[in-house]
């Protein structure tokens, strides 16, 4: 069938927008509402099978990445190797081999990558990819040799060590690639590289789907479950060999205690309410969100679908801050973390010696709070109240003269220093230092928790806590005596979730020392 354009009720952009518009709809809830998102009980099975994979696995495109910069070090090294060895040319001469190798290692993993050798069907068929790996590698060979002769440097370099050097990096890469290929099929069978998924939706829709994935040969689709809020009549306890391990609500706790990947639904596009029922409670999932597409007749254009072999999929919602972009927040954390520490270590000793000396009690306070994907932290503070009153769930608000804080910790607060020992949350991993900030678990406005006042509030879980935010600077720090400030926040919060980027980490970072000054709602 040819490609036709996208009915606007089954556009995947236009079920985003139509979520959103949900929660712009209605961003407050009444006392009475039930909370689509409150912590469920699992049932023990859901409970057994979730705890079994809380190990961590690796995506296919990180193991790809990091295979990407081994054999660049690795053809580099070789490059180098054999200068050194067999030419072992002078200082002005070294400096000249070494620029070639490091050129031709890149531009071999260049051609490689446009050769489609970093797929993981190519990596499982070592033996089958030998020839276009060796074409490849000639490629990037005779590239280099033109680039040498058009910049005249050809008669410097020795033809020995250019033969040499082709000769053992085709022969490396040869074995290399059969290595990683044992690596990949043991990796498969162990877990640590596959993609977890989770069906919602059950009955003949999932029994096709999952019959569609098992006859995938290239499948790194593991199913840990399937969850469906219909009774055994339309959706059996069994489907296709998967037990369904309870409800939609049940899910979004499964998923929260399992390290998950990716959501699939189950139904079909004319099921559209459906849909976008499912998709309001399960966006707050930091979790890729797809819908199956393999047994629908309508054919959309080909960058609507992600892919499982040859099993279309729907892409709705994609985790965010995943793969390499989560590596790059990782070292921007830890790099500006130890930068922190060296350049304020005395504020740190010097708000240490005022808590201790001015009041007695612990110099730090540890309070539990909501991190990544709801999981329970112990974030530590400078502590700023009496020992004795302090309040460790936050059930009660920090107001304006309030009698519980020290006359130092007073200062502290109002300066942010109290939060500074979370730097050592971030070395830990457990916050970044931009992100939405970790609230305690049982903070309120007023009577009521800040997840009965916002819908959709979990959704600010979906990456890593920060020590400061998007939030932060636009103002909304400090007491919330108004269910609209915890209502702005968590709309700042979410903006810049879907709008990450280093840059934007970088200008709040920077912007940070300056909002700071701004002490108006600081108690």
């Amino acid at each position: 069938m040819n490609h036709i354009d996208k009915p606007e009720a089954f556009d995947p952009n236009n079920m985003r927008r139509k979520v959103s518009e949900l929660r712009a709809i209605a961003p407050a809830k009444r006392a009475d509402e039930a909370d689509d998102n409150a912590e469920v009980e699992l049932n023990p099975l859901a409970r057994q099978i979730a705890l079994q994979f809380r190990a961590e696995n690796y995506s296919p495109t990180m193991i790809t990445g990091l295979l990407r910069l081994l054999e660049f070090a690795a053809l580099f090294a070789i490059g180098c190797a054999i200068t050194v060895f067999y030419v072992a040319p002078g200082f002005d001469m070294m400096l000249l081999y070494i620029g070639e190798a490091a050129a031709g290692a890149a531009l071999g993993v260049l051609v490689l990558h446009l050769a489609d050798t970093y797929q993981i069907p190519s990596l499982r068929a070592a033996w089958r990819m030998i020839p276009r790996l060796l074409g490849a590698w000639g490629v990037s060979f005779a590239t280099m040799a033109l680039a040498l002769f058009f910049f005249k440097t050809a008669h410097e370099t020795s033809r020995v060590w250019f033969v040499l050097w082709f000769v053992l990096g085709a022969a490396y890469l040869i074995v290399e690639r059969q290595l990683i290929a044992y690596a990949i099929r043991r990796w498969a069978r162990n877990g640590t590289m596959e993609r977890r998924a989770v069906i919602a939706g059950g009955g003949e829709p999932a029994k096709e789907l999952i019959r569609a994935l098992e006859r995938q040969p290239e499948n790194d689709i593991r199913i840990c479950g399937i969850f469906d809020d219909r009774g055994e009549h339309r959706s059996p306890s069994v489907i296709a060999g998967y037990p369904k391990l309870g409800t939609i609500a049940e899910l979004v706790e499964f998923a929260r205690l399992a390290r998950i990947d990716m959501l699939i639904i189950s139904l079909p596009l004319s099921a559209e309410a459906r849909i976008l029922s499912l998709l309001k409670t399960l966006w707050v999932l930091p979790v890729d969100i797809r819908l199956a597409a393999h047994a629908n007749k309508l054919r959309f254009r080909p960058r609507s679908y992600s892919k499982v072999g040859a099993v279309p999929l729907l892409d709705i919602f994609d985790k965010p801050i995943a793969d390499w972009d989560s590596v790059a927040k990782r070292a921007f954390d830890i790099v500006f973390s130890l930068l922190a520490l060296l350049l304020l270590w005395p504020v740190f000793i010097g708000a240490a010696l005022a808590v201790k000396f001015t009041s007695p009690g612990p110099i730090i306070f540890r309070q539990k709070r909501h991190g990544f994907n709801n999981e329970i932290i112990e974030v530590y503070k400078f502590r700023s109240m009496y020992a004795d009153k302090g309040d460790p769930t936050a059930r009660a608000a920090v107001t304006k003269g309030d009698p519980r804080v020290t006359a130092v910790g007073r200062f502290l607060r109002k300066s942010s220093i109290d939060e500074l020992p979370q730097i050592f949350n971030v070395l830990k991993g457990e916050l970044s230092l931009v992100g939405p900030r970790p609230h305690a678990i049982q903070a309120q406005s007023h009577d009521r928790r800040y997840v009965d006042v916002v819908d959709g509030y979990f959704a600010r879980h979906r990456v890593k806590p920060g020590v400061t935010g998007w939030a932060q600077i636009n103002g909304w720090r400090g007491e919330i005596d108004h269910d609209d400030k915890i209502r702005y926040r968590t709309e700042f919060d979410l903006y810049y979730i879907e709008n990450w980027s280093l840059l934007f980490d970088l200008q709040i970072l920077f912007l940070t020392p300056f909002r700071l000054l701004n002490t108006e709602n600081a108690y």
